[in-house]
């Protein structure tokens, strides 16, 4: 099992210095990969469908926030969980996601794209909400296009995106393409994980036989599209009271990696959840 730990603006806070120090403690503690989240713009009554967000909460642009992470440490992965990808058009995306990667030293390797969920923000951005599945389809094939493009240009004519012998580099550091995983809690995230993606990365709140429902529905639809299902890395959040016996539970259902979220108003509490937790599980320390 790995192990990754999410920063969340909306409840630490925008301090850069206590994103940092939080950034270095998890590398130093062993953390494989920290994961930042995504909301470009709020409203008042914004609702999930489980309660109403305030519409003040802070949310850094999360490549921004990555960018900034990896200058100041040295080994740890960056991650988004998750990024809104039918909000942002793929050929800009596709540069700034290569800058990171290669600024970084290739450590821009767990992004991991979702679709939304508020509508207001997806009419704020010029997006049909009803589309944003297949925008999102669409803008993943674009993204794996441009960075496996060569000097004689990439085409591409599709129903959201158009372009000519489009070059676009900086390419990737030493791979072809950046890994991108699925994020989200319903069949068509699972299916659209198995179809394009590297990863699936499950949320919202389901049972644990609901989520083996998916995973299962992840890697048939992988092997039914002619891919392996074993090259589909499974992620699910996790907590930092969890136990030694859960964990063996997770890994018994094929979960890869755990992405964990320490609470605490007091960074030095922060730490310390954190500190713990990898001694628990015995994290080789940097």
């Amino acid at each position: 099992m790995r192990f990754a730990v999410s920063y969340s603006t909306a409840f630490n806070g925008t301090d850069p210095d206590r994103l940092l120090a939080f950034a270095r403690h998890a590398e130093n503690l062993g953390f494989e990969a920290l994961y930042v989240q995504d909301h470009i713009a709020l409203y008042p009554g914004a609702d999930y469908g489980s309660g109403e967000l305030p519409a003040t909460l802070p949310y850094f642009d999360p490549l921004d926030c990555l960018s900034f992470v990896a200058a100041a440490t040295s080994r740890i992965l960056l991650g988004t969980g998750v990024l809104l990808l039918p909000y942002r058009h793929p050929v800009v995306l596709a540069k700034r996601l290569a800058t990171v990667d290669v600024l970084s030293g290739g450590r821009m390797r767990l992004l991991t794209v979702g679709l939304g969920a508020l509508p207001g923000e997806a009419h704020a951005l010029g997006v049909d909400f009803r589309s944003r599945g297949r925008r999102a389809d669409e803008a993943i094939d674009v993204l794996r296009l441009l960075w496996a493009g060569g000097p004689e240009g990439i085409s591409h004519h599709g129903e959201f995106f158009a372009f000519d012998n489009l070059c676009t580099y900086p390419h990737p550091h030493e791979t072809p393409t950046l890994p991108i995983h699925i994020g989200g809690s319903s069949a068509a995230a699972a299916r659209r994980a198995g179809l394009r993606g590297d990863g699936y990365f499950a949320g919202g709140m389901l049972t644990e036989h609901e989520r083996d429902r998916q995973i299962d529905l992840a890697r048939k639809t992988a092997v039914e599209a002619g891919r392996d299902p074993a090259e589909l890395e499974y992620t699910r959040w996790g907590s930092a009271d969890m136990s030694p016996e859960r964990v063996a539970e997770l890994t018994a259902h094929g979960v890869d990696r755990l992405v964990v979220g320490f609470a605490g108003f007091d960074p030095a509490e922060q730490h310390d959840q954190m500190s713990e937790f990898a001694e628990r599980f015995s994290l080789p320390r940097r």
